[in-house]
């Protein structure tokens, strides 16, 4: 058998623990960059310039497209091409500038993905304005406070979302003067704005506004800040993360390196589907890759339950998703394999062990099994466009099992990628063709240098035969700092390197493996934080609790918890119920369990927790947490990767029972 290739090249040597701090393994970096990472393309210096570059290159390429639709129905994409799309770029930028806002002014973005949205962004980077997109899944007041901190003057907004952004009034008064939907305007939404001396237009209203005047684009470095983009994360308001135009240069074409050393680089052939939302910089920084590409961007239809009739119709090379997405095809693919009768049924799986096993052996998925492609898996390619070349999922990790079966049945590589928005989406991304990688997120990016850093406290040890610790990043696509906050910046970044709070574990041909999270945050399979501590205060507030512990999987998109029940609360409900025995038969009652979720519930709608927030599951303990068990410290904090072990068959169970 063939020597196993190791994808990383050590670069610096591993450091003992020293004077309080910890062991920190050897730094790595991509082997391809083994001599030196690859410097940028000469006269390349923002994402403006990248995009000018396209236009030149590719002016009547199709750029982005989106569904006609016809008497209320979905028909085909509409293309507006490179050239159009620049004309239209300078007329919002013109108008951008006459409205007062100038270089280095603040400019919201908030609504689902769509040409204007992306064009709005363009004139951004054209004039140097720092893009600020908003969203309001980081909570009611989010959109308001991130206003009011990025002191944002004007606004691009889908009509849908009008009413919440003119909610934040008057607490936006002072920094928001223009709003600019991206469709119409109603008479009462512009009474409303003018009472606080804003002006709001429709789209077509504000292209016409700098339509006679003429302003010269600015030059822009690579060090001047292209976005803020604001992400939860912890508890408190939410983190302003400064990215330079270099971060997100340098992450396009660190993924440049890593695709055309395998013969996979992305083209102005490649068509890209987008619905994750542009507020994130996982999507944000895939679409300003394919514009440097002059490739096509087609859009959904907002709707979730119509992606696989928009993939049909777009016919796309290039897919990212999260792994609830992900998920729901799998599930979707096999209830279409299970109905299809006991013959069909065996044929399928014969033919999918067929083909794994010989991707196993070290054949590429397109040798695998070239005539079962077409007489089986065919459909399933047709399914998702029949274009599909790759699956990329970010954002939470993939089931193996789910990883596994796409790679064989989509006929296109089904990768695995991990980042932060703190280091412009892209770390580490899984190579084609490699099962050895299932289950990792693959080697780092030819752009970046990666430590663990060792965390005594949870058993993690950096320099053991199997190194495990904190991953460290550290390189030109990390960000800049939190936006006004360089306290939290220095918490986070340490002599250049960037600790993300997600704990790695390194594999022997180089590439990472996720397995846990430094801080007690999780992150659920929709790529939404929870923190556990903030919600245990909260649900303590509930009178039939004594003491709880919540738990948060990363491949499942909601909360369990097991809890200590107040012994004499639970026993006065059981009694009115007329439900006997002792407090242990109490606890395994079906009824007891719903009834207490039920007042974990109420607490959640009367703290206006976020829909995520809340616990779907109990189960009930009535033994309280304790030291014998070694589940508590003697400080009574709790050791929660103890609490996992213990309850692990409860918590299953809890996920089970709730799907």
């Amino acid at each position: 058998m063939a020597e196993r290739k190791k994808y990383i090249v050590e670069i610096e040597n591993a450091r003992e623990a020293k004077d309080g701090k910890p062991s920190v393994g050897p730094v790595y970096r991509n082997a391809l960059v083994k001599d030196g990472f690859r410097p940028l393309p000469q006269g390349l210096h923002s994402c403006w310039d990248s995009f000018c570059h396209s236009v030149e290159t590719y002016p009547n390429n199709r750029m982005l497209g989106e569904r006609e639709m016809i008497n209320g129905k979905a028909g085909g994409y509409v293309w507006l091409t490179y050239k159009q799309v620049y004309e239209l770029v300078l007329q919002v930028g013109a108008s951008i500038r006459s409205c007062g806002v100038t270089q280095r002014g603040r400019c919201g973005i908030f609504g689902a993905n769509c040409s204007r949205w992306v064009i709005s962004m363009q004139a951004c980077n054209a004039y140097g304005v720092y893009c600020v997109p908003l969203y309001d899944t980081l909570g009611a007041d989010a959109v308001e406070y991130i206003i009011c901190h990025a002191e944002i003057s004007i606004v691009f907004v889908e009509e849908t979302k009008i009413s919440e952004v003119l909610k934040t009034f008057p607490s936006t008064e002072k920094h928001l003067k223009t709003i600019v939907s991206f469709g119409e305007v109603t008479p009462e939404q512009k009474h409303v704005a003018g009472n606080f001396g804003s002006e709001i237009y429709s789209w077509n209203e504000f292209l016409l506004l700098g339509k006679t005047s003429q302003f010269e684009i600015p030059m822009k470095n690579m060090s001047d800040i292209c976005t803020i983009m604001y992400t939860s994360g912890t508890t408190g308001d939410p983190k302003g993360v400064v990215i330079t135009n270099e971060s997100i240069l340098s992450v396009i074409f660190s993924v440049n390196h890593h695709l055309e050393s395998m013969n996979e680089e992305f083209t102005e052939a490649d068509v890209y589907y987008s619905f994750l939302p542009l507020a994130h910089i996982f999507d944000r920084a895939f679409e300003e890759m394919f514009i440097s590409k002059g490739a096509s961007i087609g859009f959904w239809q907002k709707d979730i339950k119509r992606l696989l009739d928009d993939i049909k119709e777009l016919k796309p090379t290039v897919f990212c998703a999260v792994p609830r997405v992900l998920d729901r095809i799998y599930s979707g693919l096999l209830e279409k394999i299970s109905s299809g009768g006991i013959i069909r049924n065996a044929v399928f799986n014969a033919a999918y062990y067929y083909k794994l096993r010989n991707m196993s052996k070290g054949y590429s998925h397109a040798e695998a099994a070239p005539l079962l492609d077409k007489l089986v898996f065919d459909k399933v390619k047709e399914g998702l466009g029949g274009n599909l070349r790759l699956i990329l999922s970010g954002a939470a990790p993939l089931s193996s099992s789910v990883e596994t079966f796409l790679r064989v049945v989509t006929c296109a590589h089904v990768l695995q990628g991990y980042g932060l928005t703190e280091t412009c989406a892209g770390s580490f991304v899984a190579l084609p063709d490699e099962l050895t990688m299932i289950g990792t997120v693959g080697p780092p990016l030819p752009g970046i240098d990666i430590c663990l850093e060792s965390v005594p406290d949870m058993g993690y040890d950096a320099l053991s035969v199997t190194p495990r610790g904190e991953i460290c990043v550290r390189g030109k696509s990390v960000f800049s700092g939190y936006y006004k906050r360089d306290d939290l910046t220095k918490e986070v970044v340490i002599d250049e390197w960037f600790h993300t709070g997600d704990i790695g574990e390194w594999q022997q041909n180089g590439s990472m493996k996720i397995i846990d999270r430094k801080k007690n945050i999780f992150k659920l399979s929709q790529g939404e934080y929870v923190s556990v501590e903030n919600l245990e205060s909260i649900y303590s507030l509930a009178y039939c609790v004594d003491a709880i512990w919540i738990y948060g999987s990363s491949y499942e998109s909601f909360l369990v918890s097991v809890i200590n029940p107040n012994i004499e609360s639970l026993h006065r409900w059981a009694e009115a119920n007329q439900i006997f025995g002792d407090i242990g038969t109490i606890c395994e009652d079906q009824r007891a369990r719903k009834y207490i979720l039920g007042e974990l519930t109420k607490i959640g709608k009367e703290k206006k927790l976020k829909g995520f927030e809340f616990i779907k599951a109990v189960h009930l303990d009535p033994t309280p947490f304790d030291m014998e068990r070694d589940l508590i410290t003697p400080t009574y904090k709790k050791k929660r990767n103890c609490f996992y072990k213990y309850y692990q068959i409860a918590v299953e169970d809890m996920y089970k029972s709730t799907k």
